[in-house]
């Protein structure tokens, strides 16, 4: 090894140790005609690229880790805060086990307060189980077990399960699953809590609307599920952004009715796991429609 070669290695050296005790995003440059050297620097850049982006990546996450415990803190925090409340009304008006009927003919109905706790303690119990679910998916925990499962039955199940809240609500229901069976490669429950999860945004955000599309389709080679509903839709800066973890729309849907922002993103965690995903196309006012892309079963 020639003494040129020592010094541009000595370089290289240098300059690597100054950009890794810095934490620096720089890059190693070296002016030489020897294409070994070239080489070598070359590759080293590619792994300092791949340590910036895996810096870049570690700090996203963790913003989004301290955002999401700040957010679903203050999402449990709510519906307790209206338990205890409640709670605290009906023991004041009703000490020592006396008549209900005292608290009732002063204006506390205990029925409809006991309705209340109820309803708010089911939605912690509901965020608890979405919180854990979408932590045991993001940990590996949560085992995918791929069979063949027959959509067209599984959507006609899950789209049967919310019937009477749409004729409650009046909505208009379009449906098209084609008779014959169609076969996926999923998991079963995978499968039915993600377009459980659709049909709940679909109801939530899109009842302005009064209309919930239903549609399984072949493509490809791939079998598709949309979900529409004729909502106020999602505004493009919003798009790309729905499917983080408790991501929230603030802007674009009511507030009244914002979910925790965990729902969809779990459904999009079990369609990749099934070699799936689910994808979004908004026309604010007009239309918004997600869809799943799963694997077609061949024989």
């Amino acid at each position: 090894m020639n003494r040129t070669t020592r010094a541009q290695l000595k370089q290289i050296s240098d300059k690597l140790s100054e950009i890794l005790q810095n934490d620096s995003s720089e890059q190693i440059m070296v002016f030489t005609d020897d294409k070994v050297l070239k080489e070598l620097c070359g590759q080293i850049n590619l792994l300092l690229l791949d340590r910036q982006k895996m810096k870049a990546d570690f700090i996203r996450q963790e913003l989004s880790s301290k955002k999401m415990l700040a957010n679903i803190s203050h999402d449990i925090k709510t519906p307790l805060t209206v338990i205890l409340g409640y709670l605290e009304i009906m023991r004041l008006k009703n000490p020592g086990n006396e008549n209900p009927a005292i608290s009732h003919s002063q204006g506390y109905d205990m029925d409809e307060m006991l309705q209340k706790v109820e309803a708010k303690a089911n939605q912690v119990m509901e965020l608890i189980d979405q919180f854990f679910t979408l932590a045991k998916l993001e940990a590996g925990d949560r085992k995918i077990e791929m069979e063949k499962i027959n959509i067209s039955e599984l959507c006609r199940e899950n789209v049967l399960g919310f019937y009477d809240l749409l004729v409650q609500r009046d909505f208009e229901v379009e449906i098209s699953i084609p008779e014959q069976a169609v076969l996926v490669a999923g998991d079963r429950d995978a499968i039915g809590r993600i377009i459980n999860n659709l049909l709940s945004n679909a109801i939530r955000y899109g009842s302005d609307g009064k209309y919930l599309g239903f549609f399984l389709r072949e493509e490809q080679g791939d079998i598709y599920i949309d979900v529409a509903d004729h909502g106020k839709g999602i505004e493009k800066q919003f798009a790309a952004s729905v499917f983080e973890r408790l991501y929230t729309m603030e802007d674009s849907r009511s507030r009244s009715i914002q979910g925790n922002g965990l729902g969809l993103t779990i459904a999009r965690n079990l369609a990749n796991q099934m070699g799936g995903d689910v994808t979004l196309e908004s026309q604010p006012g007009v239309q918004t429609v997600f869809t799943v892309r799963l694997r077609r079963w061949f024989l």
